[in-house]
């Protein structure tokens, strides 16, 4: 009896009998073929996949809202040191962790592939901050790595299509910059505070902490607060490099000259002028769309 599936390649398929393929080679080939795999997937998880990676009408109302939902998130991670005395503050805390689960539940129902979206880094960020909010009491001195959020926020290319649409696209790369630039801010910050905010340290406060990393990230320096011993100069040092490094990415951004993003069909070079005609690496003939082009 011949088992009627869909077409598959039939050099991937092993046919030693000659008379159709065996079970374990159509498995195989199935397995191999992720065209193949989407075809078997639910009717509801196609749905709920277009809604998350879509770029119609329906799907982009849909990222902009759970965009706007994270965003209000994010704002309550940086007020948490200021609201984490109110009474209710674990409620709060325990409904953003609700939130951020069924948000990383439904992306990962929409994967294709669970175990390739499991090795992206944005999953694992989000997968520590969901551990922070559902173990505040434990895990209370990585509260900070919260902030990391906006990063994840960021790598989504939802804020990044919008402006290509727009005819800002030459934005794009200063918008990353500085969203690396605030994250690492925040972040930073957030390890001063609970690491060597001390009553009697002269760092009383979230605010004194992010006076702290401010002044060293721009190597001002004023030496009004430090921080002590062995730990606090390495912490300094570590502040200094990565904040410079990312305040020259930013500069760069800002104001070396514009280029598009267009993968070369032969040498796949992906930085070209925007008038550009010719690939400058291969001479392939480029056929980039104009600014705003959908």
């Amino acid at each position: 009896m011949r088992v009627d599936t869909q077409p598959l390649d039939e050099a991937a398929v092993e046919q030693p009998h000659g008379d159709g393929p065996t079970v374990s080679a159509l498995l195989a080939a199935r397995h191999a073929d992720p065209a193949h795999e989407e075809h078997f997937r639910s009717p509801w998880r196609e749905r709920l996949r277009q809604l998350y990676v879509g770029t119609d009408r329906r799907a982009t109302r849909f990222q902009w809202a759970v965009a706007s939902v994270d965003l209000v998130i994010i704002a309550f991670f940086i007020l948490s040191p200021v609201l984490q005395d109110l009474r209710n503050f674990l409620w709060f805390d325990y409904a953003v962790a609700l939130l951020l689960a069924a948000d990383l539940v439904a992306r990962a129902t929409a994967a294709t592939r669970l175990s390739r979206w499991l090795r992206r880094p944005v999953v694992w960020v989000d997968l520590v901050v969901l551990a922070t909010l559902l173990a505040p009491l434990w895990l209370v001195n990585l509260g900070f790595l919260r902030i990391l959020r906006l990063w994840s926020l960021s790598q989504k290319d939802l804020f990044w299509r919008s402006l290509r649409r727009r005819g800002y696209g030459e934005w794009e790369d200063v918008g990353r910059a500085a969203l690396n630039l605030v994250t690492c801010l925040f972040v930073i910050t957030g390890f001063v505070y609970t690491a060597f905010a001390r009553p009697g340290s002269g760092m009383e406060g979230w605010v004194d902490a992010l006076y702290f990393t401010v002044a060293t990230i721009t190597t001002t320096g004023f030496g009004d607060i430090t921080l002590p011993g062995t730990a606090g100069k390495l912490t300094s040092i570590v502040t200094m490099i990565v904040g410079i490094s990312l305040f020259v990415r930013l500069a760069q951004a800002l104001f070396r000259p514009y280029k598009v993003s267009f993968r070369c069909p032969r040498c796949a070079l992906l930085r070209h002028e925007p008038d550009a005609v010719h690939c400058k690496a291969c001479g392939e003939q480029l056929s980039i769309p104009n600014s705003g082009d959908a």
